[in-house]
């Protein structure tokens, strides 16, 4: 069976999106990354992805038709499945309903638990410490018109230690979990396609 036609959409560092590169080219998994679109210009996501020759693109979100043009992109590319790793733009309802169950994200937190509005990067795990909680760790999970609603596909825990700062906390769970539950919801996604 031949693999899904990906586009990951990034907005910063790209770290997810390397594990799922080095998983493609490990040959861990059947599908193709067949580009990398970008809402910053500056996103070092897309550098990442010029390194390993996969087409990378920046669409701006303050000029007029950015939904269109990243829908048309999207389409242009035959694209089965977009990956969101570290995207910080909601996408628009038409997106989400012309590829229902075929967007994915990862999250770093154990949703439901610290997601939705203003519960991205840094800030989800000061919010988790803030709170007190005994664990947390990802969640990749189906993209909806919600956000961080939609149905949870793996999920991965890390315990909270005593003496754990946002930094070292989104530090592990990155390294411990996001990385490799992203490689494993899309393997899982192969398989059912």
């Amino acid at each position: 069976m031949s693999g899904l036609r990906m586009a990951v959409l990034v907005s910063g560092g790209g770290t997810n999106l390397q594990s799922v590169i080095d998983a493609v080219e490990a040959g861990a998994l059947s599908s193709q990354i067949v580009c990398v679109i970008s809402n910053k210009e500056t996103a070092y996501g897309l550098e990442r992805a010029r390194k390993h020759n996969i087409p990378a693109y920046f669409i701006n979100p303050k000029e007029e038709g950015f939904d269109e043009k990243l829908l048309a992109r999207l389409k242009e590319d035959q694209i089965d499945l977009v990956v969101l790793a570290g995207y910080i733009k909601i996408l628009s309802s038409d997106l989400i309903q012309t590829y229902k169950h075929r967007i994915i994200n990862i999250h770093p937190s154990l949703l439901p638990k610290f997601g939705g509005k203003g519960f991205y990067g840094i800030h989800v795990h000061e919010a988790v410490l803030a709170a007190g909680e005994k664990e947390s760790g990802a969640t990749v999970h189906y993209v909806d018109e919600g956000v961080d609603t939609g149905e949870i596909i793996l999920q991965r825990k890390v315990v909270v230690e005593t003496d754990d700062t946002p930094e070292s906390l989104q530090a592990r769970i990155l390294e411990q979990i996001e990385h490799k539950i992203l490689v494993e919801a899309i393997k899982k996604l192969e398989g059912s396609h």
